[in-house]
């Protein structure tokens, strides 16, 4: 039997050619889907302008809004990759963004100008469009729009977007996701999700990010739902724009979850018309209480950028479990590249078996899911190796085979003569009430291994009570007596990605002004 190709994007934005429902509602206008692609159509016609011999790359540079979303759209049915411009690089990152990616033309609103001025992309002044400029109207308007129908020869495997990934341990890499998966990932979202068109799509997720445009802008263009754009989220503005546009699915990735919780309750949250909330690294606290507090379901998944890896949670996930996975997908030892045994833990929680049980998180059966880095063969070797899926991401599973992330394949201290992975340390911590993240480190031990920092990011109008944490710590069943944090470091903020991505790299690991352990006890003071 042959097997049904996947939808090209570019086809399943022309579809909604004939569709007079509202497609779009940014601000104060609104737009059909009929238009939307009109919009799209011209936009395409100028790209075909802009082509010159090479990858027919397009960065765009722009906060969420219609333009935004026509370029992408237009994008598509022309055949182009968009390149997602990172508004928080800068300089010679920035710079390197863009030329890596070899981008034949830019376009760029006032939101990121500034960041653009004096940055040598490599894209010569003709071929950058500024869209508020007169010039840029008058250029669209000039354009010939994109035949109907020339969207046929787009190929499922034209490479339709490269996208970086976060960089919060390596420097980003430029994923490949071709118009077939861009299809094939807005055709499971539907089916998974049960979306149809009378849903409203929330996307505030900035839409250089995967997390806009796979969760929210793919399924309601299959769909022919509504997208409400809004240029930034804004915690106080998610509850009045819910209600006001009858947003029923919103997709995150981060911590809005936990920022729209920070504002005040009100009685009549719950009335509200949102069914679904979908996305990625929300802590369990926050999705028991959003959930709760605003009647909603929320499906929270761990996956990666490059799409071969993915664990949901299930109704009887336990507590700090990422959820279980496809068959195929494994904790994988890389030395022996035998399957980790099960996880074994005291009454307490306390995992007994680290060292045999952690491993990193593989696809045996993804490869083919695979479609590249650009211009990137070492970090693809890494990535694919005896014809398996590394994902880069520790994890261990119990004995009825839920996986519990232990952080990235660098986030291992040696305390003791332990392993110690971070990120479950990360989540015992987080529980603390005054912290709203926290981030744990090696620094050497002054004898051997390693010593463990902790740096803790203040939550909103919460001070540090060194008597209080000293019994929070107490009375944690499941710490682990090399889990104590030896350096502990108190911040406002820790560095971050544009969606909220904790940014390792980047935390300070020097030991002044830290609060040090005093003893064995779990009290601390000034270093």
């Amino acid at each position: 039997m042959t097997q049904t190709p996947d939808p090209t994007f570019a086809g399943l934005v022309a579809d909604r050619a004939g569709d007079d429902a509202t497609a779009l509602w940014f601000e104060e206008r609104r737009w059909s889907w009929r238009e939307v692609v009109e919009e799209a159509r011209r936009r395409a016609g100028l790209l075909a302008e802009l082509r010159v011999e090479g990858p027919w790359h397009v960065g765009l540079a722009m906060e969420n809004t219609a333009e935004h979303l026509f370029w992408w759209c237009g994008a598509a049915l022309a055949g182009a990759t968009v390149v997602g411009v990172n508004p928080t690089r800068r300089g010679p990152d920035l710079a390197r963004d863009v030329s890596f990616t070899e981008c034949q033309a830019l376009v760029v609103d006032e939101s990121r100008r500034p960041l653009l001025e004096g940055v040598d992309t490599g894209v010569p002044a003709e071929r950058t469009l500024h869209v508020e400029d007169p010039a840029y109207a008058a250029r669209l308007a000039d354009a010939a729009p994109l035949a109907a129908g020339a969207e046929a020869a787009v190929a499922p495997g034209t490479t339709y977007s490269l996208v970086f990934t976060s960089g919060t341990t390596a420097a980003p890499k430029a994923v490949v996701c071709t118009q077939g998966r861009m299809g094939r990932i807005a055709a499971q979202q539907v089916e998974r999700r049960g979306l149809t068109a009378a849903d409203v799509f929330y996307v505030v997720m900035p839409m250089f990010h995967s997390n806009a445009i796979m969760a929210g802008i793919a399924p309601a263009v299959r769909t022919g739902g509504t997208i409400v754009l809004r240029r930034r989220f804004s915690a106080s503005a998610w509850l009045p724009d819910v209600r006001r546009h009858g947003v029923t699915f919103f997709n995150y990735v981060g911590k809005p979850l936990h920022y729209v919780l920070a504002t005040p309750e009100r009685p009549d949250d719950a009335d509200n018309p949102l069914r679904i909330a979908f996305g990625n690294e929300a802590s369990e606290r926050d999705i028991a209480e959003f959930s709760r507090r605003f009647d909603c379901q929320v499906v929270d998944s761990f996956g990666s950028s490059e799409g071969e890896v993915r664990v949901m949670r299930t109704p009887d996930t336990p507590p700090g479990s990422l959820g279980t996975a496809p068959a195929g997908t494994v904790v994988v030892d890389p030395e022996t590249l035998e399957e980790c045994p099960p996880a074994r833990f005291d009454d307490a929680g306390v995992l007994l078996n680290a060292d045999e049980a952690v491993g990193e998180i593989v696809n045996k059966a993804g490869a083919g899911l695979f479609e590249g880095y650009w211009r990137n063969p070492e970090a693809e070797a890494r990535r694919l190796r005896h014809g398996w899926v590394w994902s880069g991401d520790l994890a261990y599973r119990d004995a009825a085979g839920f996986f519990y992330f232990a952080g990235r394949t660098g986030d291992w201290l040696r305390v003791d003569g332990e392993n110690v992975a971070t990120a479950p340390v990360e989540r015992l911590l987080g529980r603390f009430p005054g912290f709203s993240s926290v981030a744990v480190l090696a620094v050497p031990d002054e004898a051997v291994g390693d010593a463990v920092l902790a740096v803790a990011e203040l939550a909103p109008g919460a001070s540090f009570d060194a008597e209080d944490f000293a019994g929070f710590l107490a009375t944690q069943p499941d710490l682990g007596t090399t889990w104590v944090p030896r350096y502990l470091r108190l911040v406002d903020e820790l560095p971050r990605t544009a969606t909220s991505k904790v940014v390792k790299r980047a935390v300070d690991t020097g030991l002044d002004g830290v609060l040090v352990r005093q003893g064995r006890s779990y009290r601390y003071a000034p270093g």
